[in-house]
């Protein structure tokens, strides 16, 4: 046998554990099989479902449109062993195991793929009534709170915010969005961006309240902080009292990579595992996909950190190729993600991070229209509202690099493929 055939026999046949039961955590394992992988792969996760996608979790089955969103996947006919409901507690990279409630798991080759936490509310942990959207069990949770048409406030105006307050409007729910910021998605987008975003609230019958901080949170009610008077008064105003039959948080999450800690795993200021651009961890064998994971983009300059579902499916296709020893390019995509939200199909591509200039495509006071974000002539990121083909067109011009004409790409009526240099 060539020394050639002995390596890919060598590679084929190591056991790889894939930890993190999500869309990262899948993907790799269909990936590996699509891509020629026999050995033995086992996946764990935490939750005791089978492996479900999360996107519908704020629309379909939030509604009760859905019962759940279970890949559709035969995961015995795939070769697949599921470890489901284990929770893992540790990794020790010396002796290739990881940790779990049940024992000890050895690997050949890890993937983490844990993807992230939300953030809770401080102070508002064990309070009845006040709920997280991340998992299923989160979803059924909600479900009978939108049902009962109850009165809801939603604390962040966030992505996730801006579609449970969707859903809940259209169950029949009185809803209060607050925002500790001057704008919604204000960590996400530029406030020139944002600024036209606030009055879909208002059209969907949803109250927003910016400037608002929580002060805390009781069983009925949610009490804001005073606002500081301008100029100062001798005292500040009492909070602001707001009724709340059911408080969701949505302030955000960070990646799930606490379990890591006395591993030697490096990670990030964000807490990400910092991978290499072919998602490789600085321990031997153990690479990262997905929520939990950043890595390094030529494109764009920088380490990014993706929470989206696209970086959970692109991620595993690279992560399989150099489990399998194949020659596969760096892990370098163009991110992208979609929200629909007060009847609204918001979609982003790209990284407006490095761009120099910014211009509208279309009046953001309209139904549908796209800002562009460019460095130089190129184009580096978009986002598109009510503007599916901006966003395919754009987001092939991202990846390609072509330098556009900035005037005709500022028309709407001109398509964005027509509007290169």
């Amino acid at each position: 046998m060539s020394e050639q055939k002995q390596h890919e026999q060598k590679q084929t046949q190591r056991h790889v554990v894939i930890v993190g039961a999500g869309m990262a955590g899948v993907q790799t394992a269909v990936a590996l099989r699509e891509q020629g992988f026999t050995g033995p792969v086992t996946l764990i996760g935490a939750e005791p479902h089978q492996p479900y996608d999360r996107p519908p979790l704020s629309k379909a089955v939030l509604l009760g449109k859905a019962e759940d969103s279970a890949f559709d996947i035969d995961f015995e006919a795939l070769g697949v062993q599921l470890r489901l409901g284990v929770e893992v507690t540790g990794l020790r990279a010396a002796d290739h195991e990881v940790d779990t409630e049940a024992g000890p798991v050895p690997y050949d080759t890890l993937v983490v793929a844990t993807g992230a936490h939300p953030l809770t509310l401080p102070g508002g942990e064990g309070v009845p009534g006040v709920h997280l959207l991340r998992t299923l069990d989160d979803a059924a949770r909600l479900k009978p709170v939108l049902e009962r048409r109850h009165d809801i406030v939603v604390v962040g105006a966030g992505w996730i915010g801006a579609e449970f307050a969707t859903a809940a409007r259209e169950a029949g729910c009185a809803v209060t969005v607050v925002e500790a910021a001057d704008r919604p998605l204000a960590g996400a987008l530029p406030a020139e961006v944002t600024a036209p975003m606030a009055a879909w609230y208002a059209e969907s019958g949803t109250e927003l309240l910016l400037h608002a901080r929580v002060e805390r949170v009781e069983p009925g009610r949610v009490l804001l902080a005073a606002a500081p008077a301008n100029p100062p008064a001798p005292a500040p105003a009492p909070p602001r009292e707001l009724p709340a039959d059911a408080v969701v948080v949505g302030i955000g999450a960070r990646p799930a990579t606490g379990w890591l800690a006395g591993s030697g795993a490096a990670l990030d200021p964000s807490g990400a595992l910092t991978a290499d651009d072919h998602l490789r961890t600085t321990l031997p064998d153990v690479y990262a996909v997905g929520d939990c994971a950043s890595f390094p983009s030529a494109r764009y300059g920088e380490r990014l950190l993706v929470h989206h579902w696209d970086n959970a499916l692109q991620g595993p296709r690279t992560v399989a190729a150099d489990i399998l020893g194949e020659a596969a390019a760096p892990y370098d995509p163009v991110p992208y993600f979609w929200s629909e939200q007060f009847g609204r199909f918001v979609q982003y591509a790209g990284h407006h991070g490095a761009a120099d200039t910014l211009l509208w495509r279309g009046d953001p006071a309209g139904a549908a229209w796209t800002v562009l974000w460019l460095r130089g002539d190129a184009l580096v990121a978009l986002l598109a509202v009510g503007r599916p083909r901006d966003l395919a067109q754009g987001r092939r011009l991202i990846e390609q690099g072509t330098p556009v004409d900035r005037e005709r790409a500022a028309d709407p009526a001109v398509p964005l493929k027509a509007a290169v240099r």
